[in-house]
């Protein structure tokens, strides 16, 4: 058995590896599907003039009649599986198998700050800190990695079709190495490089939050400041790949010399503020 390996949309050629097929031969067929289920895709009968191609593979199959080689154009995941190819003759017998994967396009891992787990100090540091969250949704049979540098930090794998991956990722803002999430399968993979100034700002707190696992369901989550409070504010909303924020406007929303207790709403989200 042949094991082949190509991405969505290309083209692959399964070779019968015949210089010519030779006057003796009256029947070359393709097969495809699991042993003993399999189905002829593609066949030549110079015996009865017959020269096919199933209709799955009708504008996309092509077999070369000198050969027995056969070309599959735009192939699509779902042709992954087994091929055989069967020639006979009067004096010639011929079988071959070959395994063909084909690989989805990748998508490009996407990273958000989890304000939910991030905090500026713990008992033991004082050091701000921020937990990353790297995401991919709708793939199958890939590895999704945190890399520092070209070392390789923690990884997750998938071999079951269309799950969503996610990885942590914990550093300091002031943190000057260089951080990227991989995602990755044989044949390809695609980079996201972290921004850690972008994501993760100096200084700033969580000072509490709320989440919902329900569908439909509302949130609301108070803050009490003072008027002359000169610090900065902002209500996350988040999941596993992304984010909306809004920034408290404490001159426009709270009324001089008065303590005023803000309530902050999510409607209808499984989401966490």
């Amino acid at each position: 058995m042949k094991t082949l390996s190509v991405m969505e949309g290309d083209s692959v050629t399964l070779h019968a590896d015949v210089s010519d097929i030779q006057g003796d031969i009256t029947v070359i067929e393709w097969m495809f599907g699991a042993e003993n289920t399999d189905t002829v895709i593609a066949e030549i009968n110079r015996a009865a003039n017959i020269n096919t191609v199933d209709e799955r593979f009708r504008d996309r199959g092509q077999m070369d009649i000198q050969t027995g080689s056969l070309t599959i154009t735009n192939i699509r995941t779902t042709d992954s599986g087994l091929y055989k190819l069967d020639i006979t003759g009067t004096n010639t017998g011929v079988v071959k198998t070959f395994r063909v994967t084909v690989y989805a396009f990748l998508p490009v891992p996407v990273i958000i700050r989890n304000t939910s787990q991030s905090s500026s100090s713990s008992e033991s540091s004082s050091v701000s800190k921020c937990v990353l969250q790297c995401s991919v949704v709708n793939v199958s049979h890939v590895t999704l990695s945190w890399y520092r540098g070209l070392s390789l930090l923690s990884s997750i794998s998938a071999s079951d079709l269309s799950i969503s991956l996610s990885l942590p990722l914990e550093v300091e803002y002031q943190d000057k190495n260089t951080y990227s999430c991989v995602i990755n399968n044989p044949i390809s993979n695609q980079t996201k490089h972290l921004d850690i100034t972008k994501l993760c700002q100096s200084g700033l707190s969580l000072l509490s939050s709320i989440s919902a696992s329900d569908l439909s369901i509302s949130l609301s989550l108070p803050l009490e400041v003072e008027y002359q409070d000169k610090n900065t504010y902002s209500c996350v909303l988040n999941n596993p790949i992304s984010n909306q924020t809004t920034h408290l406007d404490i001159t426009k929303l709270c009324q001089s010399g008065k303590l005023v207790r803000i309530q902050l709403w999510a409607d209808n989200r499984k989401d966490s503020i």
